[in-house]
């Protein structure tokens, strides 16, 4: 229903109100809403969507029934009647603004634990479908790897270099399917579907020190050992965040760390090889 109501407000031009002669009536956001209650359409008929606040600038999110049905930043210019065009062509259905958020989603942005929020990811394969659920696991404020992405949807080993960063390029949920918490093998964040600058936005809001990150990728170290417990973890679980300075021991491979007698953290999982 692109076009047919405004993208918030209007500006007044005057004092006055509504009738006053000296300013433009404004137009609530969910007008179209209440015009397609008001004549009776079906509410299974079509979407609405709210706007959302988050690190990285507003986020659409658009839902039906029981479903959330997709999300975009408007980082890079993308307008609520271009996020219309794109919901609609996705999903062939049209979507309308609302003001009133889907249960438990303010509380998800706010905390980065979105799992639980029921998702309608529509017209994706079963490999799409594998890899946007393995990246909704991965904790807030934590990083994993494309191979560890693959490993918990299930590919074939090899598959996750290329295959991986083009699926989460065209992620229809920005921000609930948290793909900046994907990185490269070697601990750069793949971004695949958000700016630099919109990915470290979210990061940083979920408490991962970028700086710290890119020191530990650069000196090639992609896991992080604790000389206490003998336990190696990637450096951005929880486990390794207290690791005090003296007893880290980094490590660059697996392999690695077993030879050292180091054993994988239970909670994040790192690749045995």
């Amino acid at each position: 229903m692109s076009g047919d109501h405004q993208d918030g407000p209007p500006e007044p031009r005057g004092a006055g109100g509504s009738g006053s002669g000296l300013g433009t009536p404004s137009v609530p956001e969910d007008f179209a809403l209440r015009v397609l209650r008001r004549v009776g359409i079906p509410r299974e008929r079509y979407d609405t969507y709210v706007r959302m606040e988050t690190a990285a600038g507003v986020l659409f999110v658009a839902s039906g029934g029981d479903r959330l049905t997709g999300a975009a930043l408007g980082a890079g210019g993308l307008t609520a009647e271009r996020f219309e065009e794109l919901h609609r062509e996705r999903t062939r259905r049209s979507a309308v603004p609302d003001l009133k958020p889907f249960p438990g989603l303010a509380t998800a942005l706010r905390t980065g634990r979105s799992k639980a929020l029921p998702l309608d990811l529509g017209p994706v394969d079963a490999g799409e479908e594998s890899v946007l659920r393995a990246v909704r696991t991965v904790p807030a404020g934590q990083l994993r790897p494309l191979s560890w992405i693959a490993r918990e949807a299930g590919l074939a080993p090899g598959r996750d270099s290329e295959e991986i960063p083009a699926l989460l390029a065209r992620n229809p949920f920005a921000v609930l399917v948290p793909c900046h918490r994907v990185t490269y093998e070697n601990g750069v964040p793949c971004d695949a579907a958000y700016l630099p600058a919109t990915g470290d936005a979210l990061r940083r809001a979920e408490g991962v020190d970028m700086a710290e990150v890119r020191r530990w990728s650069g000196s090639g170290a992609v896991l992080l050992g604790s000389d206490t417990t003998h336990i190696y973890c990637h450096p951005t679980c929880a486990h390794a965040r207290r690791i005090t300075p003296p007893h880290r021991v980094p490590f660059a491979t697996a392999r690695e760390a077993r030879r050292a007698g180091y054993r994988a953290c239970k909670s994040c999982r790192p690749l045995p090889a």
